[in-house]
């Protein structure tokens, strides 16, 4: 962590008030350990793949906003995004390797919620709008409880969370129906489509891949291919040393 991330750590948990109990600590918060019958939801995004078909990833960028409604607001200092993408130096700043294929440092990457081990954003949340599923580990957002307070959004090291400063429905083309539109004043994110997780479906984005350029399931299962692939395959995670244990992890 650097004296910024620090600083900006130490502010939060005094104004919080939970001395003790700082939003970031990488020595406390081990891996959680494996439950019988708990899921350990993970996603795996493939560098190379993506590099090879970048237009890929507009199409799962257009799916998930799509399906969740998600505005196309103009001003991008109030834009709201589930899943977006970022140049590979933005995304991992204190990761910039000279030696990286060209391929992988030029090629954009795609970002989302990482739904942490240990979600920063949960803590600080003063209304259990923002919690994490015991179940499968998804961080979930309950936009009725939402006050608008934005400490998750401080809390979290990503920038994985928008807040809607406008109605977001004039700016929605086509609203998807079976889904819930928001309104002003709330905090959003990508929540790994649990609504389709509910009926036994893959994450949208997951689906609109072609060759598995993004790969997701549950790390607790040794069979499931996130699992097997992520055992031989290098990867990295974004900012891994600020203790939150992402679940988000990037193959080389």
């Amino acid at each position: 962590m650097n004296r910024r991330s620090f600083l900006a750590a130490a502010s939060l948990a005094s104004a919080f008030g939970i001395a003790g109990k700082p939003v970031y600590d990488a020595l406390a918060n081990e891996p959680a350990p494996a439950r019988a019958g708990v899921k350990k939801l993970a996603m795996a995004v493939d560098l190379r793949k993506f590099a090879a078909n970048p237009a890929l990833m507009n199409k799962c960028v257009a799916v998930c906003d799509k399906i969740h409604n998600v505005p196309k607001i103009p001003d991008k200092k109030r834009e709201v995004k589930w899943i977006w993408k970022e140049t590979f130096s933005k995304a991992f700043v204190e990761r910039e390797n000279e030696l990286l294929p060209e391929s992988v440092k030029k090629a954009p990457v795609l970002l989302l919620c990482n739904h942490c081990d240990h979600p920063p954003c949960v803590k600080v949340c003063p209304t259990k709008a923002t919690w994490k599923r015991e179940e499968d580990g998804v961080v979930m957002m309950d936009w009725h409880r939402c006050i608008g307070c934005r400490y998750c959004m401080a809390a979290c090291p990503y920038g994985s969370r928008s807040f809607n400063w406008m109605d977001p429905r004039p700016y929605v083309e086509n609203i998807n129906s079976d889904f819930p539109t928001r309104t002003k004043g709330v905090v959003e994110k990508c929540d790994f489509c649990e609504e389709r997780l509910a009926v036994g479906k893959l994450p949208a984005c997951v689906e609109a891949c072609e060759n598995d350029e993004l790969i997701f399931g549950d790390l607790n299962d040794p069979k499931s291919k996130i699992r097997q692939t992520l055992s031989r395959r290098f990867s990295i995670r974004r900012k891994p040393e600020l203790g939150t244990g992402p679940e988000v992890y990037y193959l080389l």
